[in-house]
């Protein structure tokens, strides 16, 4: 199984659902005397119905929707999204729930949804007596009385994983709610303290930005404005970045002089942090098997101003590309391939996408992309492993696994590493494992690992 293989079975897919032949469902002539949530109701089911064949990742089935349906306004795009994954979050219970109740299940489903978003008094005119009844019968329920795999609103195989971890119910419950918005200073360019002047005398005050508690580069909104236009982010000075994905960049540590490679460099969120750290100098390549997202990158290269990124599309792990780097960069980032259990917030449709196969796949893929980036760190060099996963199969058994077969590596401590660069984590462990329960991130792993000189 290839690196590009495994990113297929992550759900996150290029490839796009087609609405073209579907007739966008617009308002009719007296449609506002029926109710605007009518015809809310009649859009969020579409879109249910086609996301729920699990096809396509939820992100690409409701941009084809969009595009299919470019009438909507700002506010009716935001209720049908935020319905749809509010469902996509809480399935497993809404799906018990509309067991009951006569008519499709899948109305009822959309009914929770947009009932979740808007108030159940909103939609209570434009639903018929039965279905005001059963919806009232179901905010009767304590979740608590409901089975906690249930409750959680989790396939069977990943629950089995997640209650082995500490603390399971405050980890669920924050799964199941909605991330803010992290975005991330450019520090080649400017600092926090400036951007968030610039924002608080801003309409962006209205969702309350604020410093994240751990990365001295992140900002934190309260609900999701459209950023793409700002002069902000046309210019390079801001970036979408969750903040836990932000302190991988402290655990490398890269230096002006240094050859730093990363590995799975994706679209090059990271990428672009590493290279402001090193001030546009030494030299930083970045690998990722799919040439489509290294392509997304560029763009986001340029606006940054930085001139010292390489971006290499590699065919494998062991491409000869890799190997020509055999022991010569000090500083390797691995981001691999995972389950992304850790987004669920951001991403819950990937709990209903992924499966205990492929787990397996990944995790075998994983230690392949482990072992290759290894021989690429130079005798002293720096090695950090990470993942946006909870998985112990993902995370610490990984990392045992690479340490038990390559004795020239040895961990270091994160916390020791991260120092004075950013608060205290309250790590127990070697490990980087943050939580959105505890840190207020999504759910992130890594390992710092040192070749001996």
């Amino acid at each position: 199984m290839t690196i590009k293989s495994a990113r297929k079975d992550t759900g996150r897919r290029s490839v796009k659902p087609d609405f073209t032949r579907r007739t966008p469902r617009a308002p009719q002539p007296g449609a506002r005397e029926r109710g605007i949530y009518t015809i809310r109701l009649g859009q969020i089911r579409d879109v249910l119905s086609e996301l729920l064949k699990w096809k396509h990742p939820a992100d690409a089935v409701l941009s084809a929707w969009f595009r299919a349906n470019k009438s909507l306004g700002g506010r009716d795009r935001n209720e049908v999204a935020e319905s749809v994954f509010d469902v996509l979050r809480h399935l497993r219970r809404y799906r018990q729930y509309a067991e009951s109740g006569t008519g499709p299940a899948l109305e009822r489903l959309a009914i929770l949804g947009l009932a979740s978003v808007v108030g159940k008094d909103a939609i209570a005119a434009q639903l018929s007596e039965e279905e005001k009844s059963w919806l009232l019968r179901m905010d009767t329920i304590d979740p608590a009385s409901l089975a906690p795999e249930i409750r959680s609103s989790l396939p069977d195989w990943l629950y089995e994983h997640m209650r082995q971890l500490d603390q399971y119910e405050s980890l669920a419950a924050a799964l199941n709610t909605k991330a803010p918005l992290d975005l991330r200073v450019n520090p080649f360019k400017t600092d926090r303290d400036t951007v968030l002047a610039q924002l608080q005398d801003s309409p962006v005050a209205d969702f309350d930005p604020q410093p994240t508690p751990y990365s001295p580069w992140g900002i934190r909104l309260n609900g999701k404005p459209a950023i793409s236009r700002w002069t902000l982010f046309e210019n390079g000075s801001l970036e979408v970045q969750d903040e836990g994905s932000q302190l991988l960049a402290l655990l490398v540590g890269p230096k002006r002089t240094d050859m730093v490679i990363d590995f799975c460099a994706g679209a090059g969120g990271k990428t672009l942090l590493l290279g402001a750290l090193m001030r546009s100098a030494g030299r930083l390549y970045a690998f990722d098997v799919s040439a489509a997202r290294l392509a997304k990158a560029k763009p986001r290269i340029a606006r940054s101003g930085l001139s010292n990124v390489t971006p290499i599309a590699i065919s494998n792990e062991n491409d000869t590309r890799v190997k020509r780097l055999a022991g010569k960069a000090d500083k390797v980032l691995v981001d691999a391939p995972c389950t992304g259990v850790g987004t669920l917030r951001r991403n819950p449709d990937l709990k209903w996408r992924q499966s205990p196969a492929s787990v397996q796949e990944l995790t075998e893929l994983q230690a392949r992309i482990l072992k290759s980036a290894a021989r690429c760190v130079a005798p002293g060099g720096r090695l950090v492993y990470s993942t946006c996963s909870l998985l112990p199969q993902e995370n610490e058994q990984q990392v045992e696994a690479f340490l038990a077969a390559h004795p020239e590596f040895t961990l270091l401590n994160a916390q020791e590493v991260l120092a004075d660069k950013c608060p205290d984590l309250g790590m127990t462990t070697p490990y980087l494992k943050l939580r959105p329960d505890v840190h207020g991130t999504d759910g992130f792993f890594a390992a710092v690992l040192e070749r001996s000189k």
